[in-house]
């Protein structure tokens, strides 16, 4: 989830205006003492998120050896689908915090996005009703999937406004926090419920929903200061709303496009005539999310705090180097993976997820061009073309669903076709990152 936010902290870049909207206030020149705190607390969130990361592998592996395959096939549908629709919960208005420095305009877009949020919980929340009672869903799997939704649009509004403000050491906290919580949780209600798909499922709702509870406390004055009822107007709210119009229109269907190419192998899961195939892909997605999101959390605030001190005609050459430096790590951390995977395999021989290195192997294809694409939507975003992003996310998932109809099946060669689609994916936006940068955008006042 941080590694997401962080992702998408300059897709709504301060100084440039769409339509009506008033631009950013100009940063002040000397930044380059905002831009050394910012690396230092950047790099403290990203050792935090790696910790967790890490602390949260041995309960993954140990659900995997407790719980039979198709539960976490079953898993791994319901975190993506849950993940998804949280990134709408909030129509990317979000974004807006980090347009500029303005506590005021900070509030406005805190409220917006509050009113939002707790409108779509509201419409969700019918959904599921009528869903449980039209008999398409149990009961139990609406209840916890309202809770992972809700946890999971909390998380995203309160991280954003404790990283605008520079709280990182909260966020920090609560990934370690929901690193030790889901793995116990989890292995607790397979020890109480048995090695089922709603033991997984209520794990992952009570991570989250003890995540967001420790955010909402840690952030507690803050978070009052934003939202007290003295502020509050139905004006300001239809205002905020016309002004930054833009984020639900531009930025909204580039994350949904964006995090749908990211779950194409699930997408192709249903496809599977051999449901051990398809519990493999499942894991090997879930353990190959851990390096993805680690180098997320340690690229993003890298290539946030260089940009910063860069500024004109030189900023194009630095956006060149730090693509190199990002393709190589990337390059070396996967093919690593890979190798590593397939070197492990013949210790699985005797279990029920024997073959499964062969399947990371492949899968670290995929996952490689998604990792550098994450810090590449950074650079890009700095464009003045926001609406590229858009056609190359567009044009990937395209692809992508185009080849799962032709192979009709999940299998091997599929997973390696949509490989080579996330790596021209990702070719796609270096290309964009190495030309199309240019100088700073140069602020449209509009009066």
């Amino acid at each position: 989830m941080t590694a997401h936010v962080m992702m998408e902290r300059a897709a709504f870049p301060a100084g440039a205006a769409y339509g009506p909207a008033v631009p950013a206030e100009p940063v002040a020149a000397d930044s380059a003492p905002a831009a050394r705190v910012g690396l230092a607390a950047g790099l403290l969130l990203a050792l935090r998120f790696v910790q967790a990361r890490f602390l949260s592998v041995w309960g993954l592996l140990v659900a995997a050896a407790l719980c039979p395959p198709q539960a976490f096939a079953d898993f791994a549908v319901f975190s993506a689908f849950v993940s998804f629709v949280s990134i709408a919960a909030l129509l990317r208005l979000e974004a807006i915090f980090f347009q500029n420095s303005s506590h005021e305009r900070l509030g406005r877009a805190f409220r917006l996005a509050l009113a939002t949020g707790a409108g779509f919980l509201g419409l969700a929340a019918l959904g599921v009703v009528a869903a449980v009672a039209a008999g398409k869903i149990a009961p139990a799997v609406g209840a916890l999937f309202l809770v992972s939704l809700a946890g999971r649009a909390i998380l995203r509004l309160v991280s954003a406004e404790a990283m605008a403000e520079g709280d990182f050491q909260a966020i920090g906290n609560g990934n370690v926090l929901q690193a030790l919580v889901q793995p116990a949780t989890m292995l607790l209600l397979i020890w109480a419920l048995g090695a089922t798909s709603l033991s997984l499922f209520a794990a992952d709702a009570i991570g989250h929903a003890v995540t967001a509870g420790y955010l909402l406390w840690r952030r507690r004055s803050a978070l009052i200061a934003l939202a007290a009822p003295a502020f509050w107007s139905l004006h300001e709210l239809v205002s905020s709303a016309h002004r930054w119009r833009a984020a639900p229109r531009l930025l909204l269907p580039s994350a949904l496009l964006s995090y749908g190419f990211t779950v194409v192998p699930l997408m192709a899961l249903p496809y599977g005539s051999n449901p051990m195939l398809a519990a493999h892909v499942a894991l090997a997605m879930r353990l190959l999310e851990v390096p993805t999101q680690m180098f997320a959390a340690v690229s993003v605030p890298l290539v946030l705090n260089s940009l910063r001190t860069q500024s004109g005609v030189g900023r194009q050459g630095w956006v060149r180097i730090l693509t190199l430096g990002l393709l190589a790590g990337a390059a070396v951390l996967f093919a690593a993976i890979a190798v590593a995977a397939m070197t492990a395999d013949v210790l699985l021989d005797a279990t029920q997820w024997a073959g499964i290195g062969e399947i990371v192997a492949i899968m670290a294809l995929f996952y490689g061009g998604i990792a550098l694409v994450t810090p590449l939507h950074e650079i890009t975003s700095l464009s003045r073309h926001p609406r590229r992003q858009v056609a190359t996310n567009a044009v990937a998932l395209l692809a992508a669903v185009l080849a799962m109809l032709w192979f009709d099946t999940l299998s091997l060669p599929l997973l390696c076709v949509i490989g080579l689609v996330s790596l021209a994916r990702m070719l796609a936006l270096i290309q964009f990152a190495w030309t199309g940068l240019g100088a700073e955008p140069v602020p449209v006042r509009v009066a």
